[in-house]
């Protein structure tokens, strides 16, 4: 099963741009900030790394945050993802950037642009096209989804394809946002915003309603309401699922037990994700592994979690096909 999921190729939807940073790239970024205080020791940056709790999480997310200030660094993030995407057989991903926290931090919307730039150029050249989901952090309130979208409106980098909402859900209403949603899907980007990841149903049903959801991130409480799962099986509403994730926040007690498999049955478009991999020592490969084993899943249905993600992406068709195309041939290769 690991050998076959290796050769599926893959898409990644939920995937966090400075969440995705692993040691290699942290190890750059200390090294040309050492003001951070960040570990410049691979020894000792892998026992600041390792997962210990959600606050321990925050503490390192923050750091390397920290240590984002100009083009090279967001470069040097890209060109770390695409790497380990490529290595992992995933040809696509649609990657999460938070503009208001760079832009906040004193980074220059050039510098942030021509990083992205040049960083996407880069992972082309090894296989791997990326696009981008601007998102609000909600947590920063109205202010930041004014900026948000008018910085994505007015600069509309190439591979720019959606807008997102992310943050703590708690004390942050979907609804609020509506206004910024509304005018992104206008200028023609896709509404895919977090919603029940860390709080209940009546999130997802605000994501959907409100923000005229066409993907949810996350979306882990909507099985606590079957008439929920049954309008995102209707409405063919995907779930970016990030099943580890999920785990190490504490959201989900284990893989084993974690709702997929209510999602599934209920027919809604399930696609795996990794979300803040190297954080929570995760990766795409890992996840398809570890679904396919919890749940008992053959190879016709892990091969279906791959079609999943191509067809909820938002690469045009003329791209899907071919993809599809090749997920066929591996299960026909091994049937």
């Amino acid at each position: 099963m690991r050998s076959f999921i290796h050769a599926l190729p893959k898409v990644e939807l939920h995937v966090h741009l400075v969440g995705s940073a692993g040691i290699d790239t942290v190890l750059e970024l200390a090294r040309r900030h050492p003001e951070a205080g960040v570990p410049a020791d691979r020894a000792e940056l892998e026992r600041f790394y390792a997962f210990r709790d959600f606050d321990h999480f925050l503490k390192v997310f923050w750091a390397v945050q920290s240590m984002v200030k100009g083009r090279a660094d967001i470069h040097t993030l890209v060109v770390g993802l695409a790497r380990e995407l490529a290595r992992q057989n995933v040809r696509y991903a649609e990657v999460t950037v938070t503009p208001h926290n760079h832009l906040t931090d004193g980074m220059s919307g050039d510098e942030l642009l021509a990083g992205l730039g040049s960083g996407r150029a880069e992972a082309s050249a090894l296989g791997v096209e990326l696009a981008w989901c601007f998102d609000i952090p909600g947590e920063k309130g109205l202010v930041a989804g004014r900026e948000t979208l008018a910085f994505a409106l007015s600069e509309r980098p190439d591979g720019l394809v959606s807008f997102g909402l992310g943050g703590p859900e708690e004390g942050v209403g979907r609804a609020q946002f509506a206004p910024f949603f509304d005018a992104a899907r206008d200028a023609g980007l896709h509404s895919v915003p977090h919603a029940g990841e860390t709080t209940g149903p009546e999130t997802v049903w605000s994501a959907v309603r409100d923000l005229r959801a066409e993907r949810i991130g996350h979306g882990t409480s909507c099985h606590q309401d079957p008439a929920l799962l049954d309008h995102l099986a209707l409405k063919g509403i995907p779930l970016e699922v990030c099943p580890t994730s999920n785990v190490r926040t504490r959201q989900v007690a284990s893989i084993e037990t974690h709702p997929v498999r209510q999602m599934l049955d209920a027919g809604v478009v399930v696609t795996l994700n990794t979300d803040d991999p190297p954080f929570f020592g995760a990766t795409l490969e890992g996840e398809y592994l570890a679904v396919a084993t919890a749940l008992g899943l053959g190879r016709a249905e892990v091969a279906k979690l791959a079609e999943n993600a191509v067809l909820a992406s938002f690469l045009p068709n003329d791209r899907k096909t071919p993809l599809l195309q090749e997920i066929a041939d591996v299960l026909t290769a091994v049937s």
